[in-house]
């Protein structure tokens, strides 16, 4: 059975994994990024 995880725990893994995946990316264009990650979670999550 898998665990609930709270929206809020679903949106730190998210923005985890954007950091994650974008190592060397410069701040600005990191911080786009994962603004369009959570711009991106359906409303009913957030």
């Amino acid at each position: 059975m898998s665990e609930y995880r709270t929206p809020y725990e679903q949106r730190i893994d998210l923005v985890t994994a954007v950091v994650t995946a974008n190592p060397s990316l410069p701040a600005g264009e990191l911080a786009t990024a994962i603004l369009y990650a959570l711009d991106h979670i359906p409303e009913k999550v957030r």
